[in-house]
């Protein structure tokens, strides 16, 4: 059963999509090409680069996330340090510890750059704040002058997975016909989490949406679902609302509305009440995560067939074409 699948961003709760995959695999899916956001660009990736369920499991297991959380000891001086490096950097964590973990992940496995990689295989998100507008990567990449397919795979997770405030946005040189006239500091693009324009993007692969029906390969998306219930954000000075501010901003994708004509190509993981940015994660809420990310996956696939979805997927095509129409 061959898949394209969208794995949607949402942090530490992304190890629940580990297990979701598990389950996909163990129902007889195969993936065809995949896409993430943030943390879902993550899985996407490892999963274009070989990685089954269980060895994400085994990888989730070996990591200690918490020392992803890479800063200078100068910015761990209390209450300063870390309002300090935000006014410097833009970000708590530079990111480059993450980006190095993923790195030697994919390195495992032969991969590198997107070239490494069947044409179209994977696709990620992140968010050009400095334009106002989503990137798809590698694609994109050609707007700033660099070859899409010799783009690293590593530098564009850490791209989709820069979390604002949180991790350092990062930064791309203009091409010299746009950075004419502006100051050195005003030649740069910031980008930041993907997960800020679009944390789902099942679009991704509408586009592919020609002929039959039924030469359709179809799209299904991870969806992260449930509200924060076992703990509260205690805001104690401005840094701690700035945390919650972000946890907040970020989880509110998991609580939208996802459209009814999205519902039969969604898997819908309960995330129970784990934060976003928790990277303090203990090895047993790790372990439930995982749980129920293989739960919700099996729940879907054992009531899903390509011949429903083809129906649906009719229904949806029509809808689309009659709104464009009327336009």
């Amino acid at each position: 059963m061959l898949i394209n699948a969208v794995f949607q961003g949402g942090g530490m709760k992304g190890i629940s999509l580990a297990g979701a995959v598990k389950a996909a695999e163990q129902n007889g899916v195969i993936f065809n090409r995949v896409a993430g956001t943030s943390s879902g660009a993550i899985v996407a990736s490892l999963i274009a680069a070989g990685y089954t369920g269980q060895e994400m499991k085994e990888v989730i297991e070996a990591t200690p996330f918490v020392s992803l959380l890479h800063r200078s000891p100068l910015f761990n001086v209390k209450w300063i340090g870390p309002a300090v490096r935000i006014w410097l950097k833009k970000g708590l964590y530079s990111g480059e510890a993450l980006e190095h973990w993923v790195r030697e992940l994919l390195l495992a496995k032969g991969i590198r750059r997107f070239g490494d990689l069947p044409p179209g295989k994977l696709r990620l998100t992140a968010s050009d704040i400095t334009n106002g507008r989503i990137m798809v990567l590698p694609d994109d990449m050609e707007r700033y002058n660099v070859e899409p397919s010799s783009f690293e795979i590593a530098k564009a997770i850490r791209m989709s997975t820069s979390i604002p405030y949180f991790f350092d946005p990062v930064m791309l040189r203009m091409d010299a016909k746009k950075a004419k006239g502006k100051p050195f500091a005003g030649q740069f693009v910031f980008i930041v989490d993907g997960a800020m324009l679009s944390n789902l993007p099942l679009w991704l692969f509408d586009q592919e949406w020609t002929g039959r029906p039924s030469d359709v390969i179809p799209t299904v998306g991870f969806q992260m679902v449930g509200k924060n219930k076992t703990k509260t954000s205690f805001i104690r000075g401005p840094l701690s609302m700035l945390q919650a501010i972000i946890d907040t901003m970020l989880s509110a994708h998991d609580e939208r509305y996802i459209e009814q004509e999205n519902r039969f190509r969604t898997v819908k993981i309960p995330t129970l009440g784990i934060r976003t940015t928790q990277f303090d994660i203990t090895a047993e809420q790790s372990e439930l995560l995982y749980a129920s990310g293989l739960q919700a996956g099996h729940d879907f696939f054992r009531n899903w067939s390509i011949a429903s979805y083809q129906m649906q997927f009719n229904k949806l095509k029509l809808q689309k074409e009659r709104v464009l129409v009327l336009k």
